[in-house]
């Protein structure tokens, strides 16, 4: 099966599937269309639950994965994934991103992390990029405040998400602490 995106780029191979998961059920329709015009044979699922069940009876070649969903952790549907299908291409997509899940998921088999919002072509390029083939730099680098924003998210997580814990390891008062991690991160 072979289909163009809008850049001429072309998906190949007997398996095209890919799984789609994400909560977010607008962005989740109109990213399963895109990926179909790419030639992609698509499922979605709207929870880890749904997700995994899908992956353990039909595993997909590809799938991008939603990291924060309604009912628990996409990095649980990654894993679900790789148990059954150590060749599938695995994308994060998450609004949350911080550098710890990020080395956590490519540590589970995801090939790629992106940060939403992502479009069709980001995520076309990441599924099909060749294994040593690297991504383009980002054109403008952090600002300090987004270098910020990821340590306390690396803290965060490594306290297991608990407030309380992080905030003492960042010597920070909770409240504060709750007020950055509610907010999105800095670009």
């Amino acid at each position: 099966m072979t289909a163009e995106d809008s850049n001429g780029s072309m998906v190949t191979g007997d398996d095209t599937t890919l799984l789609i998961v994400d909560d977010d059920k607008p962005f989740l329709t109109r990213l399963a269309r895109a990926m179909e015009t790419r030639g992609f044979a698509v499922d979605t699922a709207e929870s880890v639950e749904e997700a995994v069940a899908k992956a353990r009876t039909n595993p997909p070649a590809y799938a991008v994965v939603d990291m924060r969903l309604g009912d628990g952790n996409g990095l649980d549907v990654v894993a679900a994934i790789r148990e059954k299908r150590e060749d599938a291409r695995t994308v994060i997509l998450t609004g949350y991103g911080n550098i710890a899940t990020a080395v956590t998921a490519v540590k589970l088999g995801a090939v790629d992390y992106l940060s939403k919002p992502a479009d069709a072509d980001d995520v076309f390029a990441a599924l099909t990029r060749l294994a040593g083939e690297r991504a383009a730099p980002p054109e403008n680098p952090m600002s300090a405040d987004r270098v910020r924003w990821e340590h306390i998210q690396r803290v965060y997580e490594m306290c297991d998400r608990n407030v309380s814990e992080t905030a003492r390891r960042l010597n920070m008062h909770r409240r504060t602490l709750q007020r950055i991690l509610a907010k999105r991160a800095p670009r």
